[in-house]
């Protein structure tokens, strides 16, 4: 049995390692746009098509203020494509590296850290689309855009962990992955995407207990020029700490049988 010191010099290890993850989430993103002109920024134009017709459509349907629903949606969309391709990828991301597991003496916590990094490049790329628009509608920038880079530490500190623990629980349970890719479109419906929460005319119970409301406002409050609330990064803090501790106790657990569960 490995002791919990081993388990936390994988972390460190895979932290320092940090060259490597860069590496492989650079190599995945060539494979997947190889011998495409436009590469990564396919996304970026994928986001703009989504913003354009999703903008339009629903806020002529709903009768709401392009000015204002148009920034929001677009900075709800390109944060959601980062959360919810965390989320889904981590399921599978032990099981789809397993060749390097088996065959490498690398730090277990290099595979999660990559397919985060990996997200937060493309994330980078679709902020082109954001900043168009926030050009075109004036989104004034102020003091509060700074907390935009706190806000994505504290995501990132949040994703980091969730990709752990889904990492390990889909390399011992194969079905997880298409679970959490089936209920994905209903999180979307009941995360606030297109609105921000104090928007809403109503109290909604499901919207505060939702941590996704937490992960997109701590990031999406300052782009549009908004200081998040207090709530935000009180919550986003205790799930970093809760969940960095979940995934401490997931690697222990795993660490010697994941090998053979993939």
């Amino acid at each position: 049995m490995h002791s919990y010191s081993s388990t936390f010099s994988d972390l460190v290890e895979g932290m320092k390692a940090a060259r490597v993850s860069f590496y492989i989430a650079q190599g995945d993103i060539r494979a997947r746009y190889r011998r495409s002109v436009l590469g990564p920024f396919w996304q970026s134009l994928a986001t703009a098509v989504g913003v354009l017709g999703l903008g339009l459509l629903w806020s002529q349907l709903l009768n709401i203020d392009r000015q204002t629903f148009i920034p929001t949606l677009t900075a709800g969309l390109i944060i959601w494509q980062m959360l919810s391709g965390v989320l889904v990828e981590s399921c599978g991301l032990f099981v789809r590296q397993a060749s390097l597991i088996r065959n490498v003496v690398m730090p277990l916590s290099v595979h999660p850290t990559s397919v985060v990094t990996r997200y937060l490049v493309n994330f980078v790329h679709s902020l082109i689309v954001f900043l168009i628009v926030a050009v075109f509608f004036h989104i004034p920038v102020t003091w509060y855009t700074l907390l935009f880079i706190p806000g994505l530490l504290l995501v990132t500190l949040n994703l980091l962990w969730i990709c752990f623990v889904f990492g390990v629980l889909g390399a011992r349970y194969r079905d997880l992955e298409y679970g959490v890719s089936s209920v994905m479109p209903m999180l979307f419906l009941v995360s606030p995407v297109m609105y921000r929460l104090e928007a809403l005319p109503f109290s909604s119970v499901i919207l505060e207990f939702n941590p996704f409301t937490y992960l997109i406002e701590g990031i999406r409050a300052p782009m549009l020029g908004h200081a998040p609330s207090m709530e935000t990064y009180v919550v986003l803090t205790a799930m970093a700490v809760l969940g960095w501790i979940s995934a401490f106790w997931f690697l222990h657990k795993a660490k010697l049988r994941l090998p053979f569960w993939i």
